[in-house]
């Protein structure tokens, strides 16, 4: 029988431990209860034949329908914790959000896997990936020429998002890139949004400064609103995610667009074939539904049907 099994790593073991103990199940829970009554020696014998057999039968269905235990190959999913409604603790330290979830929806679907989450700083995710200490990386993860020249994605998208300049609610002096030359702009290292940044300063005489965090979503609110920075840069859907009261708003046209995808390590076989397989789970959860109700559950509206052309 396959386990599902959500863990953290170290720097949140202790918070995690009810998160692991909450998300462990298995994908094919069977129970049974038997009660004796005050039935004869032939009908107890009858009964006990009866069981036997369809205790026989039972135990050979998952075998004919599911792969052996060592055929079953564990693989360990990167995520984050401070992601809010797509990869965060809840009120119970329970990790979840619709990156977890997702992840969780398609372990169902693909008997040959048994998924195992670690959390982590959003920081490490990609060099953890390729240190080989995780398989693939679940974490709103945008596909750019950068990281494509270092990494491989999975090739369904499951979300599409828009990226915007968000800045404090009252400023109104600014509107695109070249309004933050000379401004502090806090962004998350080894971001997309700092990719596009850092972009910009490459071919520009006039820098942005550029100040990395690897904080967590209400030190972003915190540090923009009270003017400690001057703005940040974030995805269309997570604005009203990160700040629930309304303390920033987004400004000017978009700065880029992209799909969502999950990120493998580049040219290595066994990881194009999970990509593949993971695939297909993703197709499936788009063509009855599952995809899109998760994001309207956890992102508010539907932001999985969308891609880029």
């Amino acid at each position: 029988m396959k386990k599902r099994v959500w863990s953290g790593t170290a720097g949140i073991v202790l918070t995690l431990a009810v998160a692991v103990t909450a998300g462990c199940g298995n994908k094919n829970e069977n129970g049974a209860a038997a009660a004796t009554g005050g039935t004869s020696p032939s009908a107890q014998s009858s009964q006990s034949v009866q069981s036997t057999q369809a205790s026989q039968s039972a135990s050979a269905s998952p075998a004919e329908s599911s792969p052996a235990a060592d055929q079953v190959k564990k693989i360990v999913v990167g995520t984050g914790t401070q992601f809010p409604k797509v990869a965060f603790l809840d009120e119970k330290g329970k990790l979840t959000g619709f990156d977890v979830e997702l992840v969780k929806e398609i372990d169902e679907r693909l008997a040959g896997y048994e998924f195992e989450l670690q959390t982590m700083d959003f920081g490490n995710l990609l060099l953890s990936l390729e240190t080989k200490k995780i398989d693939f990386v679940a974490h709103e993860m945008e596909k750019n020429p950068e990281r494509e020249q270092k990494y491989l994605f999975n090739k369904e998208p499951y979300a599409h998002w828009r990226n915007k300049i968000i800045v404090a609610k009252d400023n109104d002096a600014i509107h695109s890139l070249d309004d933050l030359a000379g401004k502090k702009v806090l962004t998350g290292a080894t971001s997309a949004e700092a990719q596009i940044l850092e972009n910009y300063n490459k071919e520009h005489d006039k820098k942005i400064n550029i100040v990395y965090q690897n904080g967590a979503a209400n030190d972003t609110v915190n540090q923009v609103s009270t003017g400690r920075v001057d703005a940040t840069l974030g995805a269309d859907f997570a604005l009203p995610l990160i700040d629930p009261q309304g303390k920033l708003k987004t400004v000017g046209d978009d700065l880029s667009e992209a799909d969502i995808l999950f990120v493998f390590r580049k040219d290595d076989p066994e990881s194009r074939q999970l990509a593949d397989d993971i695939d297909g789970a993703i197709k499936q959860l788009k063509a009855d539904g599952t995809l899109g109700n998760l994001s309207k559950q956890w992102l508010g509206q539907d932001f999985t049907a969308d891609t880029v052309k």
